[in-house]
């Protein structure tokens, strides 16, 4: 029924003359879906598709639409009838697309959080229409070795903000909680968690899966913390307490075993470490520091 309700929307969305390419992306392609997934449709136009065709195609198949939203990228979402599945279209251009892949496979440009998530959604994601071949052609570029210098770059911008630099997350959310701000240790705990995958899957030169299941996805690195999971719990609701103290423990242990797993894979990864990641990278300030377990390792 899925596919032949997916094969259905691609014919008739593939006749707008607009549309280069449309392809599927998200937890339906990884195949770790659950009953809340969307399908996750992108569309490559040329140029903007009519709102009132658009809204022409929809409207007969949704009671529930939300149609021409721009706050992140224009997309059309609504619930299908027939099929009670929830279908996300988001509408890019291939120049948008084609620049940020140059930006992070070519120029090696890192964020601050989410450096890679375009290129993982390009090189995971399943082609349905490619009227020219375009599309084939951009993800044979996203399909390439993650580059050395790409994860370096991530690293040494992501990594300071966590402990190190005046501004830095974990001091904002210590300070913040000594306020009882709640809203504040809220906002910096989520930048701080935002650098601190952003580092640990460019650390392990895996594309950053995006926002969604985090977790579970970290879970099958090769470097990741062995604790990750209960210290981000205990991170959330320590937080939700203002408990500075038990906030400045859980967060010196969470830096620390970043920091060894960030020391495990530029070891095994002899290409990268040729002309050395920053001896900043590889430190923790004094007053942060903790001393690894002995009961066991902290980075697996």
């Amino acid at each position: 029924m899925r596919e032949e309700f997916l094969s259905e929307l691609v014919e008739a969305i593939s006749n707008w003359p607009e549309v280069v390419a449309i392809a599927e992306a998200g937890s339906q392609v990884r195949g770790n879906q659950d009953q809340a997934s969307d399908l996750d449709l992108y569309i490559y136009v040329h140029s903007e598709v009519p709102f009132e065709r658009r809204s022409m195609f929809i409207d007969p198949r949704s009671d529930d639409a939300e149609l021409d939203n721009r706050i992140w990228e224009t997309g059309d979402e609504w619930t299908d009838r027939s099929m009670g599945m929830v279908v996300d279209m988001m509408y890019r251009s291939p120049d948008s697309i084609e620049r940020e892949l140059a930006r992070v496979l070519d120029s090696h440009e890192a964020s601050l959080g989410y450096s890679t998530c375009l290129w993982e959604n390009v090189r995971s994601s399943k082609v349905l229409f490619d009227r020219t071949g375009w599309y084939g052609r951009l993800k044979r570029k996203a399909a390439r070795p993650y580059p050395a210098e790409l994860a370096r770059s991530i690293v040494e911008k992501n990594y300071p903000l966590l402990c190190e630099t005046h501004s830095a997350f974990q001091k904002q959310i210590l300070k913040a909680a000594s306020r009882n701000d709640s809203v504040s240790v809220n906002h910096r705990t989520t930048a701080f968690l935002a650098c601190y995958f952003d580092v640990l899957f460019a650390l392990n030169r895996v594309p950053h899966p995006g926002e969604k299941r985090l977790l579970d996805l970290s879970g099958s690195l090769e470097f990741v913390p062995s604790a990750l999971r209960d210290d981000i719990h205990a991170l959330m609701s320590a937080g939700s307490r203002n408990e500075t103290t038990e906030l400045r423990m859980i967060l010196n242990r969470m830096i620390t075993a970043l920091d060894l797993c960030l020391r495990a894979s530029a070891l095994a990864n002899v290409e990268p470490t040729e002309r050395g990641f920053s001896q900043t990278v590889f430190s923790v300030e004094p007053e942060y520091r903790v001393e690894p377990s002995t009961e066991g390792t902290i980075c697996r």
